[in-house]
């Protein structure tokens, strides 16, 4: 069972596998914003099921508060045998074409098969940052990647627009498995991926979240006074030791991406001529 945890901080962004935090359960904090139907929560709302019952027919769930610093985390159970053509997934993410987002997606494979970790970063409506792994035997606690802050650089970085946290199971045969040569069973439907003990600890913005199951939102806004309040001495989001990892965590993240690296797009970009994109060769720790 795979334990994430999506960190948005002062000076980088980690996308971390560790340990939830407590004290807070889907029931309360979450509305389920597409196909509820194939949804289900128990246990007081501390297990939460999400089912891909067809290729146009999965789920979605989304936190009712929106913020810009904090962390949130969860358990994950993936779906479990052949989930080849399927995507589960975890991530923060604004409303509005020009978001900004922090992803992680699990591409499922055919049986027997490991599932690819894809990752990705948006700001001001930018992507195309990811990098994707493939899991090694444990996952908790380790941290995968950084995108650090250079936006006084020109870099845009995800931290004006109030996000939610969302985790959803959706049907991508046409690309998700190896390119999408490998196309989804659908005799094995439904295809179900579990959640457990959701941690929200966040500097909420006022008045950007909604418990309506609506996507309206302040759309692209951006939220000023909500960053500058949440970044104050007297938040824990401003504590020196979260703006960067420590010597531990970096040399864990070096051995992972060494090790567990598949795709990497400023090497891919070097690799084929393309453009390299400015951040790539700027300090990445």
């Amino acid at each position: 069972m795979a334990k994430a945890l999506l960190a948005v901080v002062v000076v980088a962004v980690a996308a971390v596998l560790e340990l939830g935090l407590v004290g807070a359960n889907f029931q309360d904090q979450c509305d389920i914003t597409w196909e509820p139907q194939n949804a289900k929560m128990t246990e007081g709302g501390d297990h939460l099921t999400l089912s891909l019952v067809s290729n146009s027919s999965g789920c979605m769930l989304r936190t009712k508060k929106q913020f810009i610093y904090g962390s949130v985390s969860t358990r994950i159970q993936l779906v479990k045998g052949n989930s080849a053509g399927t995507v589960t997934t975890y991530y923060t993410s604004s409303i509005g074409d020009k978001h900004d987002e922090i992803d992680f997606e699990f591409l499922g494979n055919s049986s027997g098969l490991p599932y690819t970790f894809h990752t990705n970063v948006f700001a001001d409506g930018v992507g195309s940052r990811e990098m994707q792994f493939r899991p090694w035997w444990f996952v908790d606690s380790i941290p995968i990647r950084v995108f650090r802050n250079h936006e006084k650089e020109g870099v845009p970085f995800p931290t004006k627009r109030p996000m939610y946290a969302f985790s959803s199971i959706w049907a991508a045969e046409d690309w998700a498995t190896q390119g999408g040569r490998v196309k989804t069973d659908w005799t094995k439907a439904p295809f179900v991926a579990e959640y457990r003990d959701i941690g929200l600890n966040v500097c909420e913005c006022p008045g950007s979240g909604s418990s309506s199951s609506s996507s309206s939102s302040s759309g692209d806004a951006e939220d000023p006074a909500c960053a500058q309040r949440c970044t104050t001495s007297d938040h824990w989001y401003a504590a020196e030791g979260l703006c960067q990892l420590s010597d531990k965590q970096l040399r864990q993240m070096k051995a992972v991406q060494l090790g567990y690296t598949i795709y990497d797009y400023c090497a891919d970009a070097q690799a084929k001529g393309r453009p390299v994109p400015p951040e790539c060769s700027m300090p990445q720790y």
